[in-house]
């Protein structure tokens, strides 16, 4: 230490100065003993005095460098960070219909063949999305293919179909399921190579981005998507529509429509922050464009007030003033609010008219949420009582319109609560997420009503953890 000292070319005031700044709380004349070896100090002193000599030394000896002339790089031509360069050059400025063009090129700085499919409205095929060159491709069933595996179960599936080694890799915007994407890989290719995978799903999520971006601006994509035209009133409904998935780190929330083409008075709605989820679904009287109107309406009314910071009741109160100011004669529409404190669990909801939530706690329905009953919206507050309920961990709630109780098969037997609480309690031993759950729900009451819906059918699904129990 002395040594070094005496190389800092440091007087021991300017030693001791330096070692003070740092923690040091031996006295001078400590220090001074100390670098005599006349007394000790402990191993915490000594260490913190070696650091502001060595910081010193560091000045002494820092090597003094002629600085070069930087020049910008090129773009990149191979790699990740060229296929991510081409997807947001490509797409800049370009129309929808010429995403699978520009993302054949970004595939090709990775050496990869990548086709992207995407799902219809009804989420029961995968079309593709075609350029030229792969015109003749054929779409996929969701329920019946790999390909489909990977979108119902939101999971990379390896295959090796006509000897060449291929990834079906979920195409997501976030959480919403869009589609996949077939990437195929070049011969010799390790199918289970997780840095290859991260690299595609960094891929998929950038993809899945510039999809619903696009689609924003032009049809088509939409045109894909859709297997025959919508009604007006159908076409309204969805867009008014949040996606169809969404969720926070302790927050899932998913919902569906059907039936998707012809959809009239059934939406939902939906808004996600830090510490609380608000959830909503109408049902508006009536299966025509008056009902999507009312419930265009009503959804309006809901989403401004909430935005602008007011809760359950004045929402209520916007939705009455707003139906009764624009349908004087008599319109209504039936429909559960309700916010979720995603700290504590604590539910707040009110009931208009509409089937009550149910309630799912360890894979089984425990309760219905019978609370919180009012007028439907657009027939007057009245006397409005907010509900209560203490979630647990890992609970569900299930909101649905009366079109998926009521259908009826070609005996005229309902769907009934008996039959849907039968089929949560199934799908939860399946441990299908919320978003497969919902699909299949409005499956099987597709199927129960021999695809041919008489009303429509609408679910909205929620599931919560609490924070400290999440798995890090």
């Amino acid at each position: 230490m002395s040594l070094a000292f005496i190389r800092s070319d440091l007087t021991l005031q300017q030693l001791w100065t330096r070692y003070f700044a740092l923690g040091g709380d031996a006295g001078l004349m400590e220090v001074d003993a100390y670098l005599h070896g006349l007394m000790p100090l402990s191993a915490l002193q000594r260490d913190v005095l070696a650091h502001a000599v060595n910081e010193r030394l560091d000045e002494l000896t820092w090597p003094h460098r002629v600085p070069y002339t930087f020049r910008s790089q090129a773009s990149p031509r191979t790699g990740p960070l060229a296929g991510l360069v081409k997807l947001l050059d490509g797409m800049h400025q370009a129309p929808p219909e010429r995403l699978p063009v520009v993302v054949a090129r970004a595939g090709q700085a990775l050496g990869l063949e990548i086709t992207i499919y995407l799902v219809d409205y009804d989420q029961r095929v995968l079309h593709p999305l075609c350029d030229r060159e792969n015109a003749g491709l054929t779409p996929l069933g969701v329920d019946s293919t790999l390909p489909g595996r990977a979108f119902r179960t939101v999971e990379t599936v390896p295959s090796t179909t006509d000897g060449h080694p291929r990834l079906w890799v979920p195409l997501l915007d976030g959480v919403e399921r869009l589609g996949v994407l077939d990437m195929t890989l070049q011969e010799g290719t390790d199918l289970h190579d997780p840095d290859l995978r991260e690299r595609c799903q960094w891929l998929s999520t950038l993809i899945g981005h510039l999809v619903t971006i696009s689609t924003h601006y032009g049809d088509g994509l939409d045109v894909v998507r859709l297997q025959r035209p919508r009604t007006p009133a159908a076409d309204l409904i969805w867009q008014l529509l949040p996606p169809l998935t969404a969720a926070t780190d302790s927050f899932a929330v998913a919902g569906m429509l059907e039936p998707c083409y012809e959809v009239g008075g059934d939406a939902f709605d939906y808004s996600l922050s830090t510490d609380m989820a608000s959830l909503a679904i109408f049902d508006a009287v009536g299966h025509t464009m008056r009902s999507g109107f009312v419930t265009a309406a009503a959804l309006a009314a809901c989403r401004s007030t909430r935005r602008a910071g007011h809760g359950l009741f004045e929402q209520a109160r916007a939705m009455d003033e707003t139906i009764n100011t624009q349908f004087p004669h008599g319109a209504f529409a039936t429909g559960v609010l309700a916010e979720l404190d995603l700290i504590s669990g604590r539910l707040r909801y009110v009931n208009a008219g509409h089937p009550p939530p149910l309630l799912m706690r360890s894979g089984k329905v425990v309760k219905r949420l019978t609370g919180g009953h009012r007028r439907p919206f657009g027939l007057g507050t009245g006397e409005l009582t907010i509900a209560e309920e203490v979630l647990q961990s890992d609970d569900w709630l299930v909101l649905h319109t009366d079109g998926v109780t009521e259908a009826r098969d070609h005996n005229g037997e309902f769907f009934g609560e008996t039959r849907l609480t039968d089929f949560l309690e199934r799908e939860a031993a399946a441990a299908h997420p919320p978003p497969e759950t919902a699909r299949r729900l409005v499956k099987a009451v597709l199927a129960h009503q021999n695809d041919v819906l008489q009303d429509d059918a609408s679910v909205l699904l929620a599931r919560w953890i609490k924070r400290d129990e999440l798995r890090l």
